[in-house]
């Protein structure tokens, strides 16, 4: 099971370069194993014993089987789609020195210096006009590497290895191509067509960078998992397949939302109403929901600082958590983590009986600490929350690393969560 899970994650993130891709590829999961997708537009008819799926925006996703009585409670799971990435701007291309570049933005808490010289490709989603004169919103994916950004030679810039600082305007434009006769639009149309879709014109696009260096299993019994996008990929697909393998009469959830690495307020984020909105649809009155919310609750999962040997001292020394070791109960007193004592309990409670170690959190005093959609779920639906995830290195890295077992034991552990250990 180890290897074997942790070898479907490499895939679905390879296959995942954007949230929209994300979405779509967990959307196809949930479809095959029977879940009924619902359109947020259209009446529904919701049934006990029933599993349904749906999106909002094409980058958020929320799952739920009802079980028997849904209002007994739902174990809910929740993820995010995004990563923080190289945006490509609206009017992207620049003309300079005989090259065509693109003018990117940086999205999220972006570490810079990995970017350069790695073979990048650009996908997203693609709104224009066919050639019927209709619009069509479509996603896209070039695959193959198209752009670069290559360093400044080190002859160049002596103290580049003590004092670099990276200006995303000036040093983070991708160069696309030689020559300046080059049209972007020209090319997404071109790619459109490869992919039986009859683009005439194109009207806008939310488009993302992205390294095509397939994810790996590494070390010398590929103890490691080596991908980009592990923040927050690596949750979003073993909570989706825990929701997927348990069978279980218990009411279960999944939820992963967009936005996440920017603050989570959209349409789409933890933030907006989109959870909300489904849980309200799931039951008759506004004193149900309640009721529902209170017998419920919510196991935020977003990956955790593995301690890093080289740089041990960014840890507490007794909150160091390691790859392969467990999943990570997460805790901050100032409310940047949701975890309580009581949720933190009973999630040790299930991972003892299933014999799966756990490790705790806590960031350095002298540090500033992250956050998840843990805190937020917990303000916008009053639900008892547990902040949880495995243990990763280089964080928000074009390319991050975590533990091939640590996928096992936080599958088994959510699974664990579902079926209410």
């Amino acid at each position: 099971m180890t290897h074997s899970i942790a070898q479907d994650l490499c895939d679905f993130i390879q296959t995942s370069p954007t949230p929209f891709h994300a979405t779509r590829n967990l959307t196809s999961l949930f479809s095959d194993a029977g879940f009924e997708y619902l359109n947020e537009g259209e009446e529904w008819t919701i049934e006990s014993n029933k599993s349904y799926v749906v999106t909002r925006n094409d980058s958020s996703i929320i799952a739920v089987r009802t079980g028997a009585d849904i209002n007994q409670g739902i174990q809910m799971l929740g993820a995010h789609t995004d990563s923080p990435c190289l945006r490509i701007k609206p009017n992207p291309e620049i003309k300079k020195h005989g090259y065509t570049q693109l003018g990117v933005e940086v999205y999220g808490g972006v570490l810079l210096q990995p970017w350069l010289d790695r073979d990048l490709s650009i996908a997203g989603r693609v709104s224009g006009v066919n050639k019927d004169g209709e619009l069509f919103h479509e996603l896209v994916d070039f695959e193959r590497p198209i752009a670069i950004i290559p360093n400044l030679a080190i002859h160049l810039e002596r103290e580049a290895n003590t004092k670099r600082v990276i200006n995303p305007q000036t040093h983070l434009p991708i160069i696309i191509g030689q020559g300046e006769n080059i049209d972007f639009n020209s090319l997404l149309i071109a790619e459109l067509v490869k992919e039986g879709i009859n683009a005439d014109q194109i009207l806008e696009f939310e488009l993302s960078c992205y390294d095509v260096q397939k994810p790996s299993l590494v070390g010398l019994n590929q103890e490691f998992i080596s991908a980009a996008r592990i923040d927050n990929l690596l949750s979003s697909y073993i909570c989706a397949r825990a929701l997927i393998d348990t069978s279980s009469e218990q009411a279960a959830l999944f939820a992963s939302t967009d936005h996440e690495e920017v603050g989570s307020a959209s349409a789409c984020g933890a933030q907006g109403p989109f959870l909300k909105s489904v849980l309200e649809r799931l039951t008759d009155s506004s004193s149900n929901l309640t009721q529902l919310i209170s017998r419920s609750t919510m196991v935020s999962c977003d990956n955790a600082h593995g301690i890093h040997p080289n740089y041990a001292d960014k840890h507490d020394q007794n909150h160091g958590p390691l790859l392969n070791a467990g999943p990570v109960i997460k805790i901050n007193n100032n409310q940047r983590y949701a975890s309580n004592s009581i949720s933190s309990a009973k999630f040790k409670r299930i991972c003892e009986k299933l014999s799966i170690p756990v490790q705790t959190f806590v960031t350095r005093s002298d540090l500033a600490c992250g956050s998840t959609i843990g805190p937020i779920t917990a303000t916008e639906l009053g639900i008892e929350t547990l902040d949880i995830g495995a243990p990763q290195w280089a964080m928000h890295s074009i390319r991050e690393t975590a533990g091939t077992h640590d996928c096992d034991y936080l599958y088994r552990a959510v699974c664990g969560v579902i079926a209410k250990i």
